[in-house]
């Protein structure tokens, strides 16, 4: 009987380490998370038909440092770029005007994905602690790759890193502590 009890007790502990997963919400959610305590929003633009933002969720998203590391330091929202979310923003609401609900594909650009330079899927967005949009970033990332940009937003280090000089050098100088 202990030996069952100790098994059913390793396999949920196991099950609760294996589940944790990035914390998403809505871009209004992160907006008013801001105002209680203030902290980086990383957004995750994607669309329900791009085979790379199926990968980069499984494959980057998966992967426990960027989770570990994205819940720490960011408000982590997932926005369908193609959505019909409502979004209110620096005091003007955006919305996806060519939305067709009964689309299966592809769908209308949202409004909020063209205001953060969103034309390419998937797309992961930096904004600062005051909700104050700071950079896109392009494109499928390996967890190696996504890291150097969570970390130099996070740290604040983007402000010291002004030229195409100084962005190689940090490159050079950065070292990587998450696996993948």
């Amino acid at each position: 009987m202990k030996n069952i009890l100790s098994c059913l007790l390793l396999i949920f502990f196991t099950g609760v380490i294996t589940a944790q997963e990035i914390k998403w919400m809505s871009m209004n959610e992160a907006l008013d998370a801001q105002k209680e305590k203030p902290k980086k929003i990383f957004v995750d633009a994607y669309t329900v038909w791009c085979g790379p933002c199926k990968m980069l969720d499984k494959n980057t998203f998966g992967n426990e440092d960027v989770i570990e590391y994205v819940n720490k330091h960011f408000y982590a929202v997932k926005f369908n770029a193609e959505g019909d979310e409502k979004i209110n923003y620096e005091g003007k609401e955006f919305t996806n005007r060519n939305y067709k609900p009964e689309a299966t594909g592809r769908n209308g650009v949202h409004d909020f994905a063209l205001a953060m330079g969103v034309n390419a899927y998937p797309t992961m967005v930096f904004f600062d602690e005051k909700g104050k949009y700071l950079s896109p970033l392009k494109g499928y990332l390996t967890p190696k790759q996504l890291e150097i940009f969570l970390k130099i937003f996070a740290t604040d280090d983007y402000k010291e890193v002004k030229t195409d000089e100084e962005w190689k050098l940090y490159q050079e100088q950065f070292e990587s502590t998450f696996s993948g």
